[in-house]
């Protein structure tokens, strides 16, 4: 009797496949803006949870300054060569650390310039920051040590300075100063944040400090836990060790930053989850007006046909019956629009990540709870118009013009 009363809903549907359609209508939006809302927002969170990756999700970012509020701000000493030693030589489950300092500066080859981020730092810089070589080589621990005049370029820095030109062993002037190239690094891509993570030239340290910037400051220690060490315990320990180096007493606070990548994401991944769910809870509220589109039409379906009502129930069709047909044709009506925006919205989704260059994640568990959302709006939706089906009495419904 089901499979019947199916098929009878399939055809009432058929017969009024105008009326059907707009009637879906409502269903379909309601579905698709919550899966192509999902979408998008489970693809952010992918694209954030990757670029932290791609720095490191076990990395810890060491600089100066005060957070009482906000970023971390400046106004503290910056750390020296013996704040970094201290940590090498006293925090164990570092797999790698860089001491680094950073400025803008213009390169220069022949009459092409072009100025980007000059980084002064040292070898284990490659490892903490995830970069790989894609030509030549990377500075080494005799280039750090001696300060050598040499340098490694980013994608984007070849890209400006050098297109067309085998870089290994290209002079560049760099300020005052110049170097040799010595390798190419793996493109990167963008950040997080948008800033172009191949725009850079990276110098040893010593040769970073003696020639451009003047003075031994160490801005920034890079360090890359080990992999079977907590970042949590690595980072408090070292905050213990720089509180006591920096002669910090309770209770004032930090002039420094310990900022934990995988804190980051964490943070990051549970901000855009919940603004995914409440713009996936706006957009349910357009199901709950589909649902009433679907009532509205149901009533009037069963207003005309009173008399079709009237004659079933004269023949013997009992009232659950009668209510069972109306009731599929609700359902069949929410769940159909149900399906369709799925796929309308699964298409939107992925065009929409696709022009935002962020990763398609389909999201299936919110794929099959739209569906089953939309198959529970149809039968609380359905349900008045068909017990009102169900209650006409065979001679006012026979009589009814």
């Amino acid at each position: 009797m089901i499979w019947a009363t199916f098929l009878m809903a399939l055809r009432e549907i058929r017969r009024n496949a105008m009326r059907s359609i707009l009637t879906m209508l409502g269903i379909v939006i309601g579905v698709a803006a919550v899966i192509t809302m999902t979408i998008i927002g489970e693809g952010a969170t992918q694209s954030v949870k990757n670029d932290i990756s791609a720095l490191g999700d076990n990395m810890l970012i060491v600089s100066p300054g005060f957070s009482r509020r906000g970023p971390p701000s400046g106004g503290s000493k910056s750390f020296d060569e013996a704040d970094v030693k201290a940590i090498q030589k006293q925090i164990s489950g570092i797999a790698a650390m860089a001491p680094a300092a950073n400025r803008s500066a213009t390169v220069v080859y022949g009459n092409t310039n072009y100025t980007t981020q000059v980084t002064g730092t040292t070898e284990g810089f490659f490892q903490t920051r995830g970069y790989k070589v894609a030509e030549g080589r990377l500075l080494n621990d005799v280039d750090v040590r001696l300060g050598l005049a040499v340098c490694v370029i980013g994608e984007t820095v070849r890209k400006n300075l050098l297109e067309g030109v085998d870089p290994i062993g290209v002079a560049l002037r760099v300020g005052k100063m110049t170097c040799t190239v010595v390798g190419v690094l793996e493109s990167k891509g963008s950040s997080a944040m948008g800033s172009d993570q191949d725009d850079l030239l990276v110098l040893p340290l010593r040769q970073f400090q003696r020639r451009m910037a003047g003075n031994r400051d160490i801005p920034t220690i890079y360090i890359s836990v080990a992999s079977n060490r907590s970042t949590t315990s690595v980072k408090e320990r070292i905050e213990s060790l720089l509180r006591e180096r920096r002669n910090i007493r309770p209770p004032a606070e930090d002039d420094f930053n310990v900022r934990d990548m995988a804190e980051i994401a964490q943070t990051v991944s549970s901000a855009t989850g919940a603004l995914t769910a409440l713009l996936g809870a706006i957009a349910a509220v357009s199901l709950v007006v589909g649902g009433i589109g679907i009532m509205n039409i149901m009533l009037v379906s069963v207003t005309e046909r009173t008399r079709e009502i009237g004659i079933r129930v004269a023949i013997g069709a009992l009232g659950s019956e009668v209510m069972l047909q109306f009731l599929t044709e609700a359902v069949v009506l929410s769940t159909l629009g149900g399906i369709i925006g799925i796929l309308f919205g699964a298409g939107m989704g992925f065009g929409i990540t696709s022009l935002m260059k962020l990763p398609f994640v389909p999201a299936p568990g919110i794929m099959i709870i739209s569906f089953v959302f939309s198959a529970f709006v149809g039968v609380a939706f359905g349900y008045l118009p068909a017990r009102k089906a169900a209650q006409l009495k065979p001679i006012d419904a026979l009589r009814h013009e």
